[in-house]
């Protein structure tokens, strides 16, 4: 699974217009009129697929919740909440 916060170069708690900045950013940069690279055509469409998610906000959360599920941000943390869930829902 890709990192649309890594594609884009931004924390998870980035607020809408610094991922929008950055992804205006990225797709200037990427941009195959404008970056002769033979990957750039690629990066910029990730980029673009990473901006379409994180810019809608059902989406958004929708990809942050599956982030957490998935223990892509942090493993340890979301392991241990997970463990705490669990034994909770076993002593009520």
């Amino acid at each position: 699974m890709q990192d649309h916060y890594e594609k884009l170069g931004v924390p998870p708690s980035a607020t809408h217009e610094t991922i929008k900045l950055a992804y205006r950013k990225k797709a200037a940069f990427y941009h195959p009129d404008k970056n002769s690279a033979d990957d750039a055509a690629l990066r910029f469409r990730e980029v673009q697929d990473a901006y379409e998610v994180l810019s809608d906000p059902e989406r958004k959360q929708s990809y942050d919740e599956y982030r957490q599920r998935s223990l892509i941000d942090d493993p340890v943390a979301v392991a241990q909440d997970m463990a705490a869930k669990y034994i909770q829902g076993i002593l009520n």
